[in-house]
């Protein structure tokens, strides 16, 4: 499954939001979840973000979300956000070296 997280926040929020972020990449790296890509983006206008997200669990499951550190991170995004999260599910065409392929 490969989807796509797009959000505008408010522009206080920013640093917070990079703050929980990181901390979701630095659970990643302990916990090294099997058949799972992540990334975050910032645009260039500062306060907009892109998370791609592709994992490969056969029963659905998704470590990221698993994460407390992740639960941190989602549970003020809201509260965060001048545009709320939107989701889109990815239909791969193909790809080239992304998500370390």
């Amino acid at each position: 499954m490969k989807h796509m997280v797009s959000y505008k926040l408010k522009p206080d929020c920013v640093e917070e939001n990079e703050r929980l972020a990181k901390a979701v990449y630095e659970a990643l790296e302990q916990a090294r979840p099997q058949g799972l890509r992540y990334a975050t983006f910032k645009l260039e206008d500062g306060v907009s973000f892109i998370h791609m997200v592709a994992h490969s669990e056969a029963d659905g499951s998704n470590a990221l979300t698993s994460l407390p550190a992740f639960k941190a991170f989602s549970a003020g995004v809201k509260e965060r956000c001048e545009v709320p999260p939107h989701r889109v599910q990815l239909t791969e065409i193909g790809s080239y070296g992304f998500f370390g392929e």
